[in-house]
């Protein structure tokens, strides 16, 4: 039978590796749809707050979206990308023929999907094979938010900024208070520079203040005398005609570290007008545009009274 079982196994990485040249083609236009997710990546996004051993449990195949290792050597559907998966992939598939037991793969979860700890190739063989279900030993990332099996990577980081700007409007009552959604950002993070600013802003307000003022009314204040006024800079300069993948509120994030390196730099009090003009000079003037993620901005500093 070994004889045998090594020719139906070669013959199903063959076919297996066929199908995912197929979905190479089909995604052609898209590649990111077809590929598994990385767990470093993905975590480093989702940010779990714990880790817990649940143990061992079946789990649905179609639930496995990604690889701690190995996701560049097979697609979405844990179909091999590489023919030098074969030999390893064929012994493992040899196994059904023999009705030799495998140990139970190991997996990480994580917002309701899982990724591959161990058992990359025991993966891929059960989903090419028609496979619904595979045992696995799981531990568990606690997180708040649940992940669609279908997600791209690009996917995942935009649900997750929604996730923080739906936290953060509810939380501070945006909406409400400031009467218009203008705060959206391409990029994680930005929500808690925001939400610095405007606490900062409210800590200068509350020099001159008897009592200690709401955090609604530092957010209004802050919304009609730092961020609109900086928006309408940018509008006025076509800054976003240098950022067009960028929204308002990035250019917002962009702008207060230019001017405040600025105002610096000249030991002098700078318009937001003037600085918005210089920025745009220097913009043009660089080489390549600004592609660092604006979590890495510095964050201003308490003595700067510009909030």
């Amino acid at each position: 039978m070994t004889d045998h079982s090594n020719e139906f196994a070669q013959q199903d990485f063959s076919r297996a590796r066929s199908r995912a040249f197929i979905s190479k083609i089909a995604s052609i236009f898209k590649p990111s749809e077809s590929e598994l997710l990385p767990f470093d990546q993905a975590r480093m996004l989702i940010k779990p707050d714990s880790e817990v051993y649940t143990g061992l449990t079946t789990v649905p195949l179609n639930r496995i979206v990604g690889s701690e290792g190995r996701y560049r050597d097979f697609n979405r559907h844990f179909l091999p990308n590489k023919e030098h998966l074969r030999q390893r992939w064929v012994n493992v598939d040899k196994t059904r023929y023999e009705d030799i037991s495998l140990p139970a793969v190991k997996l990480y979860e994580m917002g309701g999907v899982y990724f591959v700890r161990d058992g990359n190739h025991r993966v891929s063989v059960a989903r090419a094979n028609g496979q619904l279900e595979i045992d696995a030993e799981v531990v568990s990332l606690q997180s708040k938010i649940r992940v669609d099996p279908d997600m791209s990577i690009e996917d995942l980081k935009a649900a997750l900024i929604a996730y923080e700007k739906a936290d953060f409007y509810d939380k501070t009552n945006y909406l409400a208070v400031t009467g218009i959604d203008d705060l959206d950002f391409t990029d994680l993070g930005c929500y808690d520079i925001i939400r610095e600013h405007v606490n900062v802003h409210k800590y200068y307000l509350n020099e001159s203040e008897t009592s200690e003022i709401e955090f609604s009314a530092a957010l209004l204040s802050w919304h009609e005398n730092v961020f609109s006024p900086i928006i309408l800079a940018i509008r006025e300069e076509k800054l976003l005609q240098l950022f067009p993948h960028r929204m308002p509120a990035d250019l917002y994030l962009y702008l207060v570290q230019y001017w405040d390196g600025l105002k610096h730099s000249q030991h002098k009090e700078v318009g937001v007008g003037d600085a918005a003009r210089t920025f745009k000079k220097k913009i043009r003037h660089d080489a390549a545009p600004v592609k660092k993620p604006l979590i890495g901005i510095i964050k201003k500093r308490r003595e700067d009274k510009f909030f």
